[in-house]
C-alpha cells in the first residue's frame, strides 16, 4: 500500500489538535471519546449492569469507569471464547496541578488557590502562563440526587507569576522553587474580589466555618454550569493552559500543545480502532479489537481506574462469560492468544542536548513511532512482540524507529510492564517522539500522528492472521 498522502497526514494532525483542545482534563477526554464512539455505532455498556446476552459477534461496545478511564471494543464475527484480543492501551492523564480540598489562601493582598502537584511535571514551565480550571463537579439535582457535571472555564482566571530577576540574581543560574509555597496561583486581589462577592450565596458548613474555596471562584463555576453555588457539593478540578494547541513551524510540521503525553496516543488508538471498522461488519475476524484508556499513569497507575487495577481482566472475563460456550479456561487461553500495544510517547532527540540520547537510538520527529526497549524491563518489548509490529509496519510503508536509554541515564516506564506482568500478555511498548515531555507546552511531529493511526488500524485488521504464523511457546 502506498504511504499516506500529505493531506491525509495533515488531516490527522488537525484532528489531534481539535481533540486536545476539547480535552483539558481526563474527564473531558473520556467524554469526547464517548461521543466519538457513539457516532461510530458503538453501544455503551454499564459496569453495574449484567452483560449476559448483551455482547454479540460483530458488535461494538464501550464502557467507562470513574468518568476518567474507558474501554472500547469490537467483537469479530468469528470470535469464540478463548480467541485472542488485539489491544492498544494508553492513558488519559497528564502532569498538572489539582485544587486542594480546601483551596482558599491569602497572601500580601492577593487571593490564591491552593493546589497539589500531580505527576512529575516540568513545573517551571507553568510560571507566567494564562491558566484556568477544568474537571468535574458534583451537583445536587432537583430529585435530591447528585449528578457529575463537566466544567471548563475558558477564560484565564489564574496565573503563577515568576519572581523578577532583580529580586534574586541567582535566578540567572537556574530557577529554584519550593513546590508548596512558590507554585500557588493568584486568583484576584483582595480588594477587587470583595467588591464582587455575593456573601449570601457563600456556602458554610454546620459549624458556620468559612467555605473551603473562595466564593468568587465557586460563583464562576456555578455560572458556567447554570446552577446555584449551594448546589455544588464537591469537585475535582485541574489547572490547564488556556493557550490552544496549534500546528506550527515554518513548514507546518510540528504540533505545539499541552497534554500530548498522552492524548497523542489516546487519539491515535480510538481513531485507529474506528478506522479499522470502516469497511463494515468484521465477519471473518476471530479476535476482539480493544482500546483501553487508563487514568493515573502519571502517578503509578495504582487506582481502581488505572492500569494497575483489574479493569482489563474484569472486562475480558465479562466478555467471555457473556457467551454460552465459555469454558473454565477460556480466559487464560484468550490471554495466551492476545497481544497488547502499550502506547505512550518517547523522547525525541533534542538538537541542543543530543548527547543525552544513546548514539544509535535517537528518535526524530516525523520519522514514525519508536519501539521502546529496556533490558531491565522498564518496557515490555521482546523480540517476538517487536517482530509482529515491524512486520505489519513494513507491509504498509510505516517507518519504525527504536529507542533505548543510555546506560548512565534513568529510564521511565509505562503501563506495558505492569499489564504484561499481571496478565501474562504479550506486549510491545511504542511511542511517538516528543520534545519538552512533561512541559506545559510539548512538541510532536504532525506526520507521526497519521502514521501511528495507520499502524493501529492495520494492527487491528491483521494481527489475528499474522499471529497464526508466529511459533513461540
Amino acid at each position: 500500500m502506498s504511504p499516506l498522502t500529505k493531506s491525509q497526514l495533515h488531516r490527522q494532525a488537525e484532528q489531534l489538535v481539535d481533540f486536545v483542545n476539547k480535552s483539558p482534563s481526563p474527564f473531558h477526554v473520556v467524554d469526547v471519546c464517548r461521543k466519538w464512539l457513539r457516532s461510530a455505532q458503538f453501544t455503551e455498556l454499564k459496569e453495574k449492569q449484567n452483560w449476559e446476552g448483551a455482547i454479540q459477534p460483530n458488535g461494538r461496545y464501550f464502557f467507562t469507569r470513574n468518568g476518567s478511564s474507558l474501554v472500547a471494543f469490537s467483537v469479530g464475527g468469528k470470535f469464540r471464547p478463548g480467541n485472542g484480543v488485539s489491544a492498544v492501551g494508553a492513558h488519559t492523564d497528564s502532569p498538572c496541578f489539582k485544587l486542594k480540598p480546601v483551596s482558599r489562601k491569602t497572601s500580601s493582598g492577593f487571593l490564591q488557590v491552593g493546589v497539589q502537584v500531580y505527576g512529575g511535571g516540568l513545573w517551571h514551565t507553568w510560571f507566567d502562563r494564562d491558566l484556568s480550571v477544568a474537571g468535574r463537579v458534583m451537583v445536587k439535582d432537583t430529585s435530591g440526587g447528585y449528578t457529575s457535571r463537566l466544567v471548563t472555564i475558558e477564560e484565564p482566571i489564574m496565573r503563577i507569576p515568576s519572581l523578577a530577576i532583580h529580586l534574586d540574581r541567582s535566578l540567572s543560574d537556574g530557577i529554584k522553587f519550593n513546590k508548596e509555597t512558590h507554585l500557588t496561583p493568584i486568583l484576584a486581589t483582595v480588594s477587587k474580589a470583595l467588591n464582587g462577592t455575593k456573601t449570601d450565596e457563600s456556602p458554610k458548613d454546620s459549624a458556620d466555618k468559612m467555605p473551603a474555596h473562595y466564593p468568587i471562584l465557586l460563583e464562576r463555576i456555578a455560572k458556567e454550569l447554570n446552577v446555584s453555588v449551594s448546589d455544588i457539593f464537591d469537585f475535582e478540578l485541574c489547572l490547564y493552559d488556556t493557550q490552544k494547541a496549534v500546528i506550527g513551524g515554518i513548514c507546518n510540521e510540528f504540533i505545539y500543545s499541552a497534554r500530548l503525553d498522552n492524548l497523542n496516543s489516546s487519539y491515535c488508538a480510538i481513531e485507529g480502532l474506528i478506522n479499522s471498522l470502516a469497511g463494515g461488519p468484521t465477519n471473518t475476524d476471530p479476535h476482539i479489537r480493544m482500546v483501553a484508556l487508563f487514568d493515573n499513569e502519571e502517578v503509578g497507575s495504582t487506582s481502581a481506574y488505572g492500569a494497575n487495577s483489574a479493569l482489563i481482566e474484569s472486562a475480558l472475563r465479562r466478555v467471555h462469560e457473556s457467551f454460552d460456550n465459555c469454558g473454565k479456561s477460556c480466559f487464560e487461553a484468550s490471554i495466551a492468544n492476545s497481544y497488547l500495544i502499550s502506547s505512550d510517547v518517547t523522547h525525541a532527540v533534542h538538537p541542543n542536548y543530543s548527547e543525552k540520547h544513546e548514539e544509535n537510538h535517537r528518535p526524530e520527529l516525523n520519522k514514525g513511532p519508536a519501539i521502546k526497549v529496556n533490558a531491565n524491563q522498564r518496557y515490555a518489548t521482546t523480540a517476538v512482540t517487536s517482530t509482529i509490529l515491524k512486520d505489519i509496519a513494513s507491509r504498509y510503508d510505516i517507518p519504525i524507529q527504536e529507542f533505548v536509554v543510555r546506560n548512565d541515564s534513568p529510564c521511565g516506564s509505562t503501563i506495558g510492564p505492569m499489564l504484561s506482568a499481571q496478565l501474562g500478555l504479550r506486549t510491545v511498548d511504542i511511542g511517538n517522539p516528543l520534545l519538552s515531555m512533561h512541559s506545559i507546552r510539548e512538541i510532536c511531529g504532525t506526520d507521526d500522528v497519521g502514521m501511528k493511526v495507520r499502524l493501529f488500524e492495520k494492527f487491528f485488521k491483521e494481527f489475528s492472521v499474522l499471529d497464526a504464523k508466529i511459533f513461540v511457546d
